[in-house]
Formats: structure tokens, sequence, C-alpha cells
């Protein structure tokens, strides 16, 4: 993709403002995707364009409002802060989301998922989420050092908004861990993807927590949140 000097600008203001680098990319793609469609540089385009689009993304390409509002978020921040545009900003709105309950799963089916998961490292990649309550994300970042079992915690380093924290290791989940080790022998990451020299990727993770649900019968839709949203059955 061709680096031009206003994209390179808002890469450049997303970086000053500490944005995580997966975000950056999702907001130079939405930006991307708004000029890409009028063939135009988003500072020749106006309100009108802006307004255009937003319809092209809901009634023909029936993006979801996830999508949605992430191309609202990227254009603000291009016409706001990048651009300077201000004025730009009431035609830019967000827009109305429809409340759902999310997916919870009983202990029960926490319970049939993990073990339909047969392969070691994944059910214990998997259990982790399940038992720290941590994001995807969160969790394929772990390196060996963040677990302390003498304090009993783990570390999380640049979770969401970059922000440091501790979460509670509980007896079971250390125990699971120890084994996993001896198993695996993981150098530096926690669950090294194929390349030991990267992490697993949250879509592997993703993947691994769908077929675990296929295998346990599951009939509640699983999302990568799911392990995250437990109450007991």
């Amino acid at each position: 993709m061709v680096m031009t000097p206003l994209r390179q600008r808002m890469m450049d203001d997303l970086h000053l403002r500490n944005y995580s680098d997966r975000t950056i990319k999702a907001y130079l793609r939405c930006v991307s995707n708004f000029a890409r469609h009028f063939g135009k540089s988003p500072d020749e385009l106006g309100p009108p364009q802006i307004r255009e689009y937003q319809l092209y993304l809901v009634k023909q390409k029936q993006c979801s409002w996830a999508v949605f509002n992430q191309t609202v978020c990227a254009l603000r921040f291009l016409y706001n802060t990048t651009l300077g545009c201000k004025e730009m900003i009431e035609e830019i709105p967000y827009p109305r989301f429809e409340k759902r309950l999310p997916v919870v799963l009983s202990q029960t089916e926490v319970a049939s998922l993990l073990q339909a998961t047969r392969n070691f490292k994944h059910r214990t990649l998997l259990t982790t989420i399940y038992a720290t309550g941590l994001r995807v994300s969160e969790v394929t970042n772990l390196v060996v050092s963040d677990i302390d079992s003498s304090r009993m915690i783990i570390q999380v380093r640049q979770g969401k908004w970059r922000k440091d924290r501790f979460v509670m290791l509980s007896p079971h989940l250390l125990t699971l861990l120890r084994e996993y080790w001896k198993a695996y022998h993981p150098k530096h990451w926690l669950f090294p993807g194929q390349n030991p020299s990267r992490p697993i990727d949250n879509a592997t993770a993703y993947r691994i927590c769908q077929h675990a649900a296929e295998a346990a019968k599951l009939s509640k839709s699983i999302s990568r949140h799911t392990l995250r949203q437990l109450v007991a059955s």
C-alpha cells in the first residue's frame, strides 16, 4: 500500500497518542477504504461524501455495526486530529447500538468445552482465559516470567489501553501451568506459535475455541469473549 503524506501524518498522529498497533492498522485501513471508494484523497472529500459512504456501508455492503463504528472512529480522528477540521465531527455521527445480552456458558458447558479439547496446550490456553478473565490478546501475549507463583499473581503487560495490571493466579491454574511447562518447556512466550519466537496469534486462539465448542457440541454461539462471561450453572 502506498504511503501517502496524509497517511503518514495520520499514522504519526496515532502513534503520538499511544494507540495500539492493531488500532492504527484498523483506522488506516478504514480511511483507505473510504478514499478508494471515491477515488480521491480524504482531504478532497467532505460531509456529503461521508454521509454517502456511511449509507453505502449500511445498505449495500451491509457491514456489521462494529465495522461501521470503527470506520466512524477512524474518520473522526482523521478530520479532527490530522486535518484539524473540527467542524466536520458533527457530520460523522456515531450509530445507535442494539443492546444484546452476552452469551454465557454454565460451568457444565465450560467443563464440556475444555474436556473436548484434546490438545493439552490448547486446553491450557482456554483454561487460562477462563480462570483469569483475561482477554484473548492478553493471554496470547503472556510470557513465562509473567507467572509469579510466589505471590500467586499474573502480570498483564500493556493490556487494553496499554495499561499494566495484575490478576490473581488460582492454585488450580498454577498446577495446570506447571504440568504444561513440563510438557512443552516454553522458553519465552507462555503460548508460542508455530514459530517459537512469536506468540500464538489471536485468530488461532479463536479457532481453538470454536473447534472446542464444535467438539463439545455446544448449541450456543461462541465468540472470543465468551469464556470471560461465565456464571455458575
